[in-house]
């Protein structure tokens, strides 16, 4: 796998979530970029789908964890900057359950620069897995 194509591809998507995200939903161009962001996705879960499920399965592996796996670009930062909570507050990625650490709040995220997953728990981050 080719870590740098994978990186730029994540830097594009996040970088148009961020485009997105600052536009008002009534903006004329609203409709047409968040098209255009799920066609990058698609494009994204066709192109490295395959590579980063099965980092997930490592992943949730050693998270001793069994919570479902979903599509990697659920589990897609929604800045590049990366950090605890989104533009609306929320907390970014995705929930997961851990044997590792029982009746914690845990969320999964793929972030950029460079490619790879963390946990965040509570208020620290833990890399998981990176693209090499």
């Amino acid at each position: 796998m080719n870590a740098n194509a994978l990186n730029s591809s994540l830097v594009a998507i996040i970088s148009k979530k961020e485009e997105l995200n600052a536009l008002d939903y009534n903006d004329e161009r609203y409709d047409d970029m968040e098209e255009e962001l799920h066609d990058m996705e698609d494009d994204f879960n066709e192109e490295f789908g395959d590579y980063l499920e099965d980092a997930l399965e490592e992943v949730h592996g050693k998270l001793r964890s069994d919570a479902d796996i979903l599509l990697p670009t659920a589990y897609l930062a929604n800045t590049l900057e990366g950090g605890i909570l989104n533009a609306n507050g929320e907390k970014e990625g995705v929930w997961v359950e851990s044997d590792e650490f029982p009746g914690t709040e845990m969320r999964l995220v793929l972030t950029a620069n460079p490619a790879r997953f963390v946990v965040l728990i509570g208020d620290q981050e833990r890399e998981l897995w990176k693209a090499e």
